[in-house]
């Protein structure tokens, strides 16, 4: 399922319209429309905005149509894509009963997790494997390159973003809820 299937399927599912998902989401009715119409490939933080609406993480989200199961290996097509905007990222299997959510993303130059901070209730980790990303976590400001890494409390407010002129790849790990 795609993006916006998916978000049509799961509002329709909880019985929301358009208008009361935006009301709830805080957004503009329009953009819903957009987002279910493909017309619009909303950033990380405008989707997690969206599904907080529900409310419902963004690795439950892009994990629904995955039946539960205990899976042990994933081969590279068999990861969960939670792309969104010119950020990509694949979930490590679904989320369905597991305590920790493990990601490869994916940020090409320019890309960022939107212009707002994110915030939710869960610890993260990651690792850089190539390039180089920004990460803002409250007021703290670190550029980090292949090799290094962070562990913060996601309460905090966080963002990620690219300043550099190649594609950073990185992976990451957090305790769901997380998104």
């Amino acid at each position: 399922m795609e993006l916006a299937e998916r978000l049509k399927w799961l509002r329709t599912r909880h019985g929301l319209s358009q208008r009361e998902l935006a009301k709830r989401a805080g957004v503009n009715n329009s953009l819903i429309s957009q987002i279910e119409q493909a017309a619009v490939n909303p950033s990380v933080a405008t989707l997690k905005r969206v599904l907080d609406g529900f409310p419902i993480s963004m690795g439950e989200f892009f994990s629904l149509e995955q039946a539960p199961r205990r899976q042990v290996f994933f081969r590279d097509h068999e990861l969960v894509p939670m792309s969104s905007g010119q950020v990509q990222m694949w979930l490590v299997g679904p989320l369905h009963g597991r305590r920790l959510a493990l990601q490869r993303e994916l940020y090409p130059p320019g890309a960022d997790t939107g212009p707002g901070m994110l915030s939710n209730e869960a610890e993260e980790a990651g690792l850089v494997l190539r390039g180089e990303i920004e990460v803002t976590v409250g007021e703290h400001c670190c550029l980090l390159r292949a090799g290094d890494g962070y562990y913060f409390d996601t309460r905090q407010p966080h963002r990620f973003r690219n300043i550099g002129t190649e594609v950073c790849e990185l992976v990451s790990a957090a305790t769901p809820p997380t998104f």
